[in-house]
């Protein structure tokens, strides 16, 4: 709800338009260019064997920016902070498939910015539950 908006929903509302326009791009800018801008290689890339499961994926980070768009304008903002927590999963996953398969600085820039988002979640930063 719109008339309990605190400066500490801003990062997780523009993470939740990232992401749901973000999710577009294998459709907006190609497979190849959405798996490049993801962190895998160039191999990878350019396997169009890859390029359905990255507009898989993208309809599902799509999917969960709209969640978080729709659990904020309902006014949960507590759900937001267990659905925020819930991407500690994604950073484990997402750094060690970056680890193994892609592109130098990937695994690190990808967990480190996903764990910053979990922890947010998990401190109860857009609720203000603990602080």
């Amino acid at each position: 709800m719109l008339e309990h908006f605190a400066l500490r929903h801003i990062p997780p509302l523009l993470l939740a338009s990232i992401w749901t326009v973000g999710g577009t791009m294998s459709w907006t800018h190609g497979p190849e260019q959405a798996i490049l801008t993801y962190g895998l290689s160039e191999k990878i890339a350019s396997s169009k064997a890859a390029w359905p499961l990255i507009k898989i994926e993208g309809s599902r980070v799509t999917t969960i920016g709209l969640a978080i768009w729709g659990i904020y304008l309902g006014g949960h903002q507590e759900a937001m902070d267990t659905l925020l927590a819930c991407v500690g999963w994604m950073a484990v996953v997402d750094g060690l498939v970056c680890a193994k398969d892609g592109a130098p600085g990937s695994a690190k820039m990808r967990a480190t910015y996903q764990s910053v988002v979990a922890l947010w979640g998990l401190l109860g930063m857009t609720s203000g539950k603990y602080f």
